[in-house]
């Protein structure tokens, strides 16, 4: 039974990945950003294990109690705000840097002695904003890039440890946040235009699952 440490479980992809990942009998540790959701996530996964830690602060993370073994960390939490560089906030750009990027080293830097244990996997759920900056998408595409690059280095750094990095470079996938950037882009949201957050799903695990012998290091899914 494999034990995965899964961020962004509350909705969207992460949300879907906990499902499938729960239904099968694997062990979760979930990370949540308060204790109010941290109750909701336990009564939705029995036998999880829901860590507190709120994303936007990464020193909170120093405080968590993770397994001795993890054969995953899987990123999928995120915040997204659009908007022309000329008008963003600082505030703005802070706080997608801290949860998009700070916090994702953050946190895998804590589970390295888990993984290396396992000869683990982590996978970092990045955007098509990482490999392409749109107008608009300055501050977003910003943090993704710099998570691909997070990925690119400690893919190099963890190799000899058996530790294997993948990046996923979902396209626009039906989720909440896909609702939330069609309504800052001022268009209508249609969920079916968009890729499904199971089929996103699929991949992720087949890199899960992928055997010893191998790595996938990026992966982009995009809409049909």
């Amino acid at each position: 039974m494999a034990t995965h440490l899964l961020t962004g479980a509350g909705s969207g992809i992460g949300a879907a990945l906990a499902a499938r990942l729960h239904a099968r009998g694997d062990e979760l540790v979930l990370v949540a950003r308060s204790p109010e959701r941290a109750t909701d996530l336990s009564a939705t996964y029995d036998g999880a294990r829901v860590l507190v830690a709120d994303l936007a602060d990464p020193p909170s993370l120093e405080t968590l109690q993770l397994p001795p073994v993890l054969d995953s960390v899987v990123h999928c939490a995120g915040v997204v705000e659009l908007g022309p560089v000329a008008e963003l906030s600082t505030a703005a750009w802070t706080e997608q840097a801290l949860v998009n990027l700070v916090a994702p080293a953050a946190l895998t830097r804590l589970a390295l002695p888990a993984l290396r244990a396992a000869r683990g996997t982590v996978v970092l759920v990045n955007s098509g904003a990482g490999l392409f900056a749109h107008p608009q998408w300055a501050a977003y595409a910003a943090s993704k890039h710099g998570l691909r690059a997070l990925a690119d280095s400690l893919r190099a750094e963890e190799q000899s440890a058996g530790v294997r990095v993948t990046s996923v470079f979902p396209g626009r996938t039906a989720t909440p946040m896909q609702e939330q950037v069609h309504a800052q882009e001022g268009k209508d949201y249609d969920a079916a235009a968009w890729v499904r957050a199971e089929t996103v799903v699929d991949a992720i695990v087949h890199v899960l699952d992928l055997p010893g012998d191998a790595t996938i290091t990026d992966l982009t899914v995009k809409p049909r």
